[in-house]
């Protein structure tokens, strides 16, 4: 029999969240579900930060961007990018366009993290202190690779359940267990380089 031990281990680890705490900049990763940029708007009407950092272009899975996941007849753009799509929705939530920083050529999520330390960096902005808001399952990914992006930087996760999928039920449907066990996979995966260049650093 399968030992709960395992799936709460799982879920520790992969749905990291924070409570928010007042910070310099929202960092959005990458997506076509508005609930991310409905909260980071929720998180600047609240005071947590001025800025906003939407991220995304096309993914590199595809060659043109994939549609709205939810309330598409809120969200009814010609949308182009994810970027499009999430300043689109923070914009349609209030938050001005001046508080927008959008990174629109970035195909994964590493390039989310580092294209938008590049945008940061072009803007003359020294960021100390970040809140990643994100797919809950897509929590601990986002962490480790804007953690490499802005080192120095203080993160925390706030993140949004979509697709139905929660730390509470991921492991209860083939899609919850498809996409957090894909998310462990990659945590390995997508790491080793960096790993490989740390042991040889020290």
């Amino acid at each position: 029999m399968f030992n709960n031990r395992i799936i709460d281990d799982i879920t520790d680890f992969i749905f990291v969240s924070d409570e928010p705490v007042k910070s310099d900049i929202i960092f959005l990763p990458g997506g076509s579900h508005p609930a991310a940029p409905e909260y980071a708007a929720r998180l600047y009407h609240d005071g947590y930060a001025s800025l906003l950092m939407p991220s995304g272009g096309l993914s590199v899975k595809f060659d043109k961007w994939q549609g709205v996941k939810a309330k598409a007849d809120i969200y009814d753009g010609d949308y182009h990018t994810d970027c499009e799509f999430f300043t689109d929705v923070l914009i349609k939530n209030g938050v001005p366009m001046s508080a927008i920083i959008g990174e629109s050529e970035s195909g994964h999520t590493r390039d989310n993290a580092f294209l938008s330390r590049k945008a940061a960096d072009e803007k003359g902005l020294d960021i100390k202190s970040g809140i990643i808001v994100c797919k809950s399952f897509h929590a601990r990914r986002c962490l480790m690779l804007y953690q490499l992006a802005f080192p120095e930087a203080r993160l925390v996760v706030c993140p949004a359940d979509v697709f139905d999928i929660t730390r509470d039920n991921w492991f209860t449907s083939p899609l919850g267990a498809d996409r957090v066990l894909g998310e462990l996979a990659r945590c390995g995966g997508q790491f080793v380089g960096d790993i490989k260049e740390y042991l040889n650093v020290k």
